[in-house]
């Protein structure tokens, strides 16, 4: 085919459009098809596709396609009888067509029958294959083909595709059959296994259906269409199409199609093949084409790792006029479609037969790649190109990963992909460990294991190269902090036991011991037995840098980093941080030498004693916001005043419980037993049944306002000292936890009257702001008080999600799993804002806090503002920035760009509140 002609058809196809009558099934085949490329709504992904390659005049086999509609009615248990009509009449075009009857006659017709949605979902739903074979089909294929090791091969692979997906038999039950008789032939390769042995296999396997069912195999092809077609419907709702859906934001009633097609074989003989291939290389995005084929072989043995197959590049040299012709029509496809394309063929007696194309999957190197590269090619403009990368897929450029290519991969547990990146080391237990044998260089990489972390851990979470956790959430301890660090973390595993007493790690019958190496994924919640490699982090890749050069202009939303320590605010500078949107300072006291200072002003017993200690902090505390203004030069700095649940600097009631009976029986007139004790005493004082909603935040503070005012001097006092030095601090000061116009007038007061102190002492005055953190329910409505007082807002969508939700984050994970599963929650609230709940509270703050001071300046904080979905809504309703973790800024950068490009194209959402 000449490439003007190809264009020509290319461009027909895409001029064609639907009828304005319900239709169910949509035919295509003989050049010509029902639909086109545009109807993926109704047709799916790969139905859509097979009437665009159709209708461009490429070798196609004939079929049709079922519309999603369909599927959605049988979901809700109501198929419409015309779909059964207008499929049988499509059955007889096809049959005419091909001058064959399904499953029946000397050439019987056969089918495959395969799923296809609106949105690619590679391997989440069901196919069957040499679907209208029975028992005289079979011995008819053999004779019509004079090849029965073909006829019965196809007949044992439709038995156990139907038997496995249709009449839910476990696979492995006819893998068992199957790798017995070829154990028994001594074949060391399938295709190896001769008629006779295949006519066992079939044997073996109608035995195990009516076992399994106490039915025969079905005989009757129709009945064999109906059941597979509604198979496919119902692979719609099986588990990991759902979790697929879930974790790509992707509707659940959308549907799948149905796609029938003649049956094209590539395992007729050595003449015949079969592959999976695409236009450029997915892990790269060089301009390479790049797959896998088989010779004699279906499609399923491709990819199910049964065969080793060899490299497309081989197939110039074993057929080259087929090759040739691979490679036209599937370069005309990408030129067509504008974009790379994923495409499976098959070969049969020597001849080219095109199955299907879409848009293919890619990693995030690829995908930035193949973007520039589209628009240096004048494939596609900037502004398109923006959408070809998934926000998400960033991270690829800013973690480790690890390199699966040839290794053993042997997962042991998932948990909650609390930070992303990768980690390979040897495990310890404890944070002491982790900093011994760090010091001593013994371990090389080390892997933290805990039950959950606390801030005295922060000594091994900063040596190690990774955290896992059995215990926590997405905003856990644990999670929070190894996102600001930039280290791989796997949270909430509760397949895993941790016994930090015997330093094990017990998982599914195996027992781990400290020195053992293990594996972790951040970015999929992975955990892997063994020491894997790791491919390295590349934030100064070129391309990166150029297409960020396209995102960034696009954006209207900033885009903050939330960052506690000088270290962490240089990284955020070097991922494109405009400014610090969340600085917890109570993270500044994690670090060696200060935690003893936190909690001797927490189990202080006077207003003396506690103000001792505040005087060994305020040094601290002034020279990390030192660090802190520098590092973001003339951006903005907001810094939270202090909000640490108090148990979490404490120590734990149960541990010195166990420390004072122990000495009790081995030193009962020891020094530090009465120490103990004391100590004891006090944290019981303290101790809170909820310390979530206890005393911390704002309360801390008009509880202890020299608290307060400790901070308060610290971060004024710095704001000075580096504008004497020739900066250019921008200060927002922001008091947690408010819920009412009356604490933040109280809190405000003692920042204002310190400040006034400050500048008298010092001579010198800095431009500074305060604020609030929203984080309460009262506090969203009430937004229009609190703003006379606050000067700016920001989201603390953490804990307003935890408080509106009534959800503990830390304990969510004890019912979230059901919650995912039984579709209650589509996502987990504290990943993804909940846009109708949580959502609506921070929309009507907003418009209440603007309402009262127009000029109000408004930003979130938590999670979510590194979630694109969250980001996206943050644009929609006016907010100023979104603040995130380091390793989440290009995410959220490229996020807000696909906001304002969705809004320059459909226009502002006139409900949005948009200012």
């Amino acid at each position: 085919m000449t490439q003007g002609v190809m264009e020509q058809q290319f461009a027909a196809a895409n001029t064609s459009s639907t009828s304005a009558t319900v239709k169910y099934v949509y035919f295509f085949g003989g050049g010509q098809a029902d639909g086109n490329g545009r109807m993926k709504d109704t047709l799916g992904g790969k139905g859509a596709g097979l009437a665009e390659m159709t209708n461009a005049g490429l070798p196609v086999p004939p079929g049709f396609t079922i519309q999603t509609e369909s599927c959605r009615e049988y979901m809700r248990g109501q198929l419409n009888p015309q779909m059964d009509t207008e499929m049988h009449a499509a059955l007889e075009r096809l049959e005419r067509m091909q001058g064959q009857k399904l499953g029946a006659g000397e050439n019987p017709l056969l089918v495959s029958v395969r799923s296809g949605a609106k949105f690619s979902m590679p391997g989440m739903m069901d196919t069957i294959l040499n679907l209208g074979l029975n028992d005289q089909a079979v011995e008819a294929l053999a004779k019509r083909s004079n090849n029965p090791r073909f006829a019965y091969d196809s007949y044992r692979r439709l038995i156990q595709m139907f038997g496995d997906v249709v009449l839910d038999i476990p696979k492995k039950k006819f893998e068992h059959i199957f790798d017995s008789i070829k154990e028994r032939e001594k074949a060391h390769f399938d295709y190896e296994l001769q008629p006779a042995a295949l006519k066992d296999i079939i044997i073996e396997y109608k035995k195990l259906v009516k076992k399994e069912t106490g039915k025969e195999f079905p005989q009757n092809p129709l009945d064999q269409l109906v059941a597979a077609r509604d198979a496919v419907f119902r692979s719609w709702q099986n588990e990991r199409a759902k979790t697929y859906r879930r974790i790509n934001h992707i509707d659940d009633w959308l549907g799948t199609a149905v796609n029938v097609q003649c049956m094209v074989f590539g395992n007729l003989g050595e003449n015949s093949g079969t592959g999976v291939g695409f236009t450029r290389n997915p892990a790269t995005g060089e301009r390479i084409f790049f797959g896998e084929y088989l010779m004699n072989a279906q499609g399923e043995d491709v990819v199910s790792g049964v065969r080793t197959p060899m490299p497309i590049s081989e197939l110039e040299k074993a057929m080259p006029k087929v090759y040739d012709q691979l490679r036209t029509i599937t370069w005309k496809m990408e030129k067509h479609y504008r974009d790379m394309q994923d495409f499976e063929f098959t070969i049969q007696d020597g001849k080219l037969y095109m199955l299907q194309t879409r848009n293919g999957k890619r990693t995030g190197l690829a995908a930035v790649r193949v973007a520039i590269d589209m628009v240096r090619e004048g494939l596609i403009t900037q502004e398109e190109a923006i959408f070809r990368v998934e926000p998400n897929q960033l991270y690829d450029f800013l973690v480790p990963r690890l390199d699966e290519k040839g290794a053993h991969i042997e997962l042991l547990a998932t948990g909650l992909p609390a930070s992303p990146g990768a980690a390979v080391g040897q495990i310890v237990f404890t944070a002491e460990d982790a900093v011994k044998h760090h010091q001593k260089g013994d371990y090389t990489s080390i892997i933290l294991v805990r039950g959950e972390t606390t801030p005295e851990d922060i000594g091994g979470m900063e040596v190690a190269s990774g955290i896992l956790t059995s215990r926590g959430g997405m905003t856990s301890h644990a999670a929070v902090v190894t996102r600001g660090m930039g280290k791989c973390c796997v949270a909430g595993a509760g397949e895993c036991t941790v016994d930090e007493n015997r330093k094990e790690l017990r998982v599914h019958g195996k027992t781990f011991h400290q020195g053992d190496w293990l594996s972790l994924d951040g970015t999929t919640g992975r955990v892997l037995e063994g020491k894997l490699k790791t491919i390295p982090a590349r934030p100064d890749d070129a391309d990166l840098v150029r297409f960020m050069s396209w995102v960034d202009p696009v954006r209207r939303l900033r885009i903050r980093a939330n960052a506690d320590v000088p270290r962490d605010a240089k990284q955020a500078r070097l991922f494109g941080a405009e400014g610090i949107g969340l600085c917890r300072t109570e993270h500044m006291f994690f670090a060696e030498g200060r935690i003893e200072h936190v909690r001797g002003m927490i189990l202080a017993h006077s207003e003396e004693e506690r103000r001792a200690a505040l005087k060994h902090l305020l040094p601290m505390q002034r020279q990390d916001f030192i660090g802190l203004f520098k590092a973001m030069e003339s951006l903005p700095v907001t810094i939270r005043l202090l909000d640490p649940p108090l148990h979490e600097f404490l120590p734990q009631r149960e541990e010195l419980l166990v420390e004072i009976q122990h000495l009790e029986d081995t030193k009962p007139r020891s020094p530090k037993l009465k120490e103990l004790r004391v100590l004891l005493a006090r944290v019981q004082e303290l101790h809170e049944v909820n310390p979530m909603l206890g005393l911390r935040g704002c309360r801390l503070g008009i509880a202890f306002p020299e608290i307060t005012e400790m901070q308060a001097r610290a971060i004024l006092e710095a704001a000075v000292n580096v504008k004497n030095h020739g900066g250019d601090p921008h200060l927002e000061i922001m008091i947690p936890l408010i819920g009412g116009i009356e604490e933040m007038r109280n809190q405000s007061t003692v920042v204002k009257r310190i400040a006034a102190q400050v500048f008298k002492e010092k001579g010198v005055t800095v431009d500074y702001m305060v604020g609030t953190m929203i984080e309460l329910p009262r506090a969203a409505l009430t937004a229009d008080q609190i703003a006379e007082e606050a000067e700016f807002f920001s989201f603390g969508t953490n804990d307003l999600t935890q408080t509106t939700y009534g959800i503990s984050r830390d304990d969510i994970n004890h019912f979230l799993p059901a919650y995912l599963k039984a579709g209650i929650f589509k996502q987990d609230p504290f990943a993804t804002l909940d846009q109708a709940g949580v959502g609506s509270l921070v929309k009507t703050a907003v418009a209440k806090g603007r309402n009262t001071r127009p000029t109000l300046k408004v930003g979130i904080c938590g999670e979510h503002g590194g979630d694109p979905e969250s980001v996206k809504f943050c644009h929609k309703i006016g907010l100023n920035y979104v603040s995130c973790s380091p390793f989440r800024l290009l995410t959220a950068r490229l996020a807000a760009a696909q906001a304002a490009l969705q809004e320059k194209q459909t226009g502002p959402d006139v409900h949005s509140g948009t200012c």
